[in-house]
């Protein structure tokens, strides 16, 4: 039973939570006794795809076609069932990212295999069949689901796996998948906000609510996410008004996080909010009214007026930084 890890990439660079899935996967390769095969798709350099050697991916499969430079999920599911069969590996892991969602069911689907997605932690095993403990009810609870299936497919969420360093030199082997059907669907231009930290990878979120009073006062939450290089988010209220883009709306009906740590100002904390951030190791909640709900879930919570929290906090920081 050996292990294939789908590696994405954004403009030819690994993120964070790349490495993250191939520490995880190496790891369960470890619990197999097998080796670790990654596969990438796009144009990478290779000294890039080198890199994936230093967290225990032995053997690269690189796919550099015209045809699948942009992300297409179809197309990408097909590859990855591709090598697979290839690679006779019975265990596929994929993130748990934005595209990893949507690629993966995909992927299990090809492969007829069982799926887990949204591990947290290292599979048992139990014979044959893996024993997954994954996050359930918008982060609220953990299932344990057990895969019994001859072919398993994982995904990972983000930031619940620590990087380890298993160095190996890897041996990079171009793959040609031979699709004929799945390219029927081609993106001509992708245009990205190069600008602004990616809110679904980022390690640090500051978000803010009503209690920022109007638009003209965002310049507080961007100020304090540029002093910690975070990404910025918002409440629904806020993208409901105007006041922000709905993509940075985070919550049970926008975008689900899990970064290291979420700093919520301004915001109560009604549950539909709470659904979408529950799942972040550390939340720091600024409120002026003790009692927000917001409070009952923070790890660490400030009683105060923002608008004389924040610049203090803010000065605070950069003093730290500045040495």
């Amino acid at each position: 039973m050996s292990v294939l890890v789908y590696v994405e990439n954004t403009a030819g660079e690994f993120k964070k939570s790349v490495f993250e899935v191939v520490s995880y996967a190496k790891a369960i390769a470890g619990l197999l006794n097998t080796d670790l095969t990654a596969i990438s798709i796009g144009t990478v350099d290779p000294s890039n795809l080198n890199l994936l050697g230093q967290y225990g991916a032995s053997k690269i499969l690189n796919v550099n076609s015209d045809q699948l430079k942009s992300f297409v999920s179809h197309s990408y599911a097909s590859v990855i069932a591709s090598a697979a069969k290839s690679e006779n590996s019975a265990v596929v892991i994929l993130s748990n990212s934005f595209s990893g969602k949507g690629l993966a069911p995909r992927v299990a689907a090809k492969l007829e295999a069982a799926f887990a997605p949204g591990a947290v932690a290292l599979p048992e095993i139990s014979g044959n069949n893996l024993i997954v403990k994954r996050v359930a009810f918008s982060s609220k609870a953990f299932a344990f689901t057990e895969l019994k299936a001859a072919n398993k497919v994982l995904s990972l969420t983000p930031n619940s796996f620590e990087l380890k360093v298993d160095q190996v030199q890897p041996e990079i082997i171009d793959f040609d998948p031979q699709l004929t059907n799945d390219l029927n669907t081609i993106i001509k231009d992708i245009v990205r906000s190069t600008d602004k930290v990616s809110l679904a990878d980022a390690e640090i979120v500051v978000s803010g609510g009503r209690g920022l009073k109007g638009p003209e006062n965002w310049g507080l939450i961007e100020e304090l996410a540029d002093a910690l290089g975070a990404a910025t988010a918002c409440s629904k209220p806020i993208s409901d008004a105007g006041w922000r883009p709905h993509e940075e709306h985070v919550g049970q009906t926008g975008i689900s996080v899990q970064p290291n740590l979420y700093i919520a100002i301004g915001i109560s904390g009604a549950i539909q909010h709470l659904a979408g951030v529950s799942a972040s190791k550390t939340i720091v909640v600024i409120n002026k009214d003790p009692e927000a709900p917001f409070f009952k879930v923070a790890d660490y919570g400030i009683v105060g007026d923002a608008f004389e929290v924040v610049p203090q906090l803010i000065a605070a920081i950069k003093s730290y930084k500045a040495g």
